[in-house]
């Protein structure tokens, strides 16, 4: 379950956002796991397990984007 998911990575979800965008930017690590869309910022909190079903792949950070 997610066991390398860390801060600022970007996680690639199996099915589009409404906007079209598939990647997702990890904003909060806890309990439950707050992912920002790259496409249209929409913030959305998920727990670990509907996360963990949904990701598709998990991208490095960007350092640029700081």
């Amino acid at each position: 379950m997610l066991p390398n998911l860390g801060l600022n990575q970007i996680v690639r979800l199996r099915k589009p956002h409404p906007c079209g965008a598939y990647k997702w930017k990890v904003i909060r690590i806890g309990a439950d796991i707050k992912i920002e869309c790259l496409g249209c910022g929409r913030q959305v909190m998920l727990s670990r397990r509907k996360l963990d079903r949904r990701v598709k792949e998990i991208l490095p950070a960007n350092e640029d984007e700081e």
